[in-house]
Order: structure tokens, then C-alpha cells, then sequence
């Protein structure tokens, strides 16, 4: 920070922070709803559909991530992450898990026989950043393929809320987004008290218990009245959920934070980049289908 910088008048300041929320709020929501209007049409449908928005997501995320990276001179290819992605997503699907784990592999190891065409300088760091990549972005996504395949491949148009794989995923994205929203409520209202101010000072632990009480709420009710198990399964779903969606969304600030970026990208007005709205969704979906798998399917 310079000290040569002229002083932000009030109005500025508001202009730039969008309030205590640190978002435009009307551009936020009009884009989420878009975006969920989106995921809710390709269910309903043809579930099938909703995996080439999946593997578009992958593709982006990616791409964000490779112009991220530039930042501090990293030059992860793009073109192996981004197919190898999409072909874990698709196998997922289809096959299940050992055909993720088998696809995953392959793919880390194509990337790294990819990048020694660009010889040995930086070698270690392009590969290291392109592994981590391809978990962070495709293998945690890859579980939205896995959660919907519960429910068979065969293809079938028309919402079926008999089918598990949809009822799983609906399950997922609502209960992350009580936790989104929970906490962007709490925190707005009630929020004083940071719970990491290095890494994102408007995360509060006032948020975080909104985060807690909403996902606890909607998991209980989800679990019982949509997903048939017991009350307790839901609890601990709204507790695994909130915890993990809030260290996915620190994860993702220390990763700006270390880039030296605000936002990954401006793909999404109100929001900045799809890796900022993906954070919590992709921290959350791994367990949220391990619990789904054991305890309610």
C-alpha cells in the first residue's frame, strides 16, 4: 500500500465495497439466479445434460486458474487439464470411482510427460501447480458426476425425484448454498468478530454460526422429508457442510492472497470469477457424497 494515493470520499468508498458484504448485491443475485435456473433446467430435462455443465465449469475453472497462476509466473497447460478434466467427469459417470481414480492418474502423468517438452527450467513448479489443479478442480468435481450416478446413466428426460443421483444433487447444492447464505446474512448483520482477518477480514464467526444453524436446518430437512433417512444424518451433514464450505472459501482467499488478485476472473457480474462462486461447492461435495453414500442411499 503507497501513501501517495488521494483520499476515497464516502460515496467512493461505498461504490467500491458494495456495503459490508463487499459486493455489488443486486448484480450477485441476479447472476446466481441464473445460474441455479441453469442447473435446475438440465435436471429437470434431461439429467444427463447437467454433467455438460459440470465439464464446462471444469474447462473454466481452469482456465481461471491458468490466468491466476500467471500472476507469480506459473504456466500451467491448460489444454491436457482442461480434456483430462472432462474426461473425468464423463468416466465418473458413467464407471464410478475406480474409474475416476484410474482417469486421474493417467491424466497427472500425461501432464507431466506434456510439460517435459518445455524442457527442465521451471519444470518442478509448472508440474507441482498442474497437479494441484487437476485435484482441486476436476477430482472434487468429479464427485458431482459420482453423487448424480447414483441413480443409473441410463439416459431419461424429465425431472425424476425418485432417482437418488438427483435427489443427491439437489440435496448438495441446496445445503451449500444455505451455507453461503446463512453466513452472508449473519455476517452482514451480526458480524464483529473476524475469524481469519489476515486471509478474508469480512469473514466473521458470527457468519460462520449463521453458516452452522442454516445448513443444520436445511440438512435435517432435506435428509427426512426429501432423502428418507434419519434426522441425526442430517445434523451431521449441516455440520460436515458449513465447516468445510468455510475452510474452502479460506482456502481460495489464501490462494488469491498468495497470486496478489482480487478475483479469479470477471466471468460473473457481481461475483467475480466461477472459481469464487465453485470454492464452497467444491470443498463441500466430496464428504457431502461420502455421507450420502453410507448412511442414506
Amino acid at each position: 500500500m503507497t501513501t501517495s494515493e488521494p483520499p476515497i470520499e464516502p460515496s467512493e468508498a461505498i461504490k467500491k465495497d458494495h456495503g459490508r458484504a463487499g459486493r455489488d448485491l443486486r448484480a450477485a443475485v441476479i447472476s446466481a439466479v441464473v445460474l441455479v435456473g441453469a442447473i435446475l433446467l438440465s435436471l429437470f430435462f434431461w439429467k444427463t445434460a447437467f454433467m455438460g455443465i459440470v465439464a464446462v465449469a471444469v474447462a473454466v475453472a481452469v482456465w481461471e486458474l491458468h490466468q491466476g497462476l500467471s500472476a507469480k509466473d506459473i504456466d500451467i497447460p491448460e489444454q491436457p487439464l482442461m480434456l483430462g478434466g472432462v474426461v473425468m467427469v464423463v468416466v465418473a459417470y458413467v464407471w464410478g470411482a475406480p474409474a475416476l481414480v484410474t482417469a486421474t492418474a493417467v491424466t497427472a502423468l500425461v501432464i507431466m510427460l506434456w510439460l517435459l517438452r518445455r524442457g527442465v527450467e521451471g519444470y518442478v513448479k509448472n508440474a507441482t501447480a498442474s497437479v494441484f489443479t487437476l485435484v482441486y478442480v476436476p477430482f472434487l468435481a468429479s464427485f458431482v458426476a459420482l453423487l448424480l450416478g447414483e441413480g443409473g446413466t441410463t439416459p431419461a428426460f424429465g425431472l425424476d425425484l425418485d432417482d437418488p443421483g438427483v435427489r443427491g444433487v439437489i440435496t448438495f447444492i441446496a445445503i451449500t448454498v444455505a451455507s453461503d447464505t446463512g453466513g452472508y446474512v449473519a455476517g452482514v448483520l451480526f458480524g464483529k468478530h473476524p475469524m481469519a482477518p489476515i486471509i478474508s477480514p469480512k469473514k466473521s464467526w458470527e457468519g460462520f454460526a449463521g453458516s452452522m444453524l442454516a445448513t443444520i436446518a436445511v440438512g435435517v430437512w432435506l435428509v427426512t422429508s426429501f432423502l428418507g433417512g434419519d434426522w441425526w444424518v442430517g445434523v451431521l451433514l449441516g455440520v460436515i457442510t458449513a465447516v468445510m464450505a468455510t475452510l474452502g472459501d479460506l482456502c481460495e482467499s489464501v490462494i488469491k492472497r498468495d497470486l496478489g488478485i482480487k478475483d479469479m476472473s470477471q466471468v460473473i457480474p457481481g461475483h467475480g470469477g466461477l472459481m469464487d462462486r465453485l470454492d464452497s461447492l467444491l470443498a463441500t461435495i466430496a464428504p457431502i457424497w461420502l455421507v450420502l453414500y453410507y448412511l442414506v442411499f
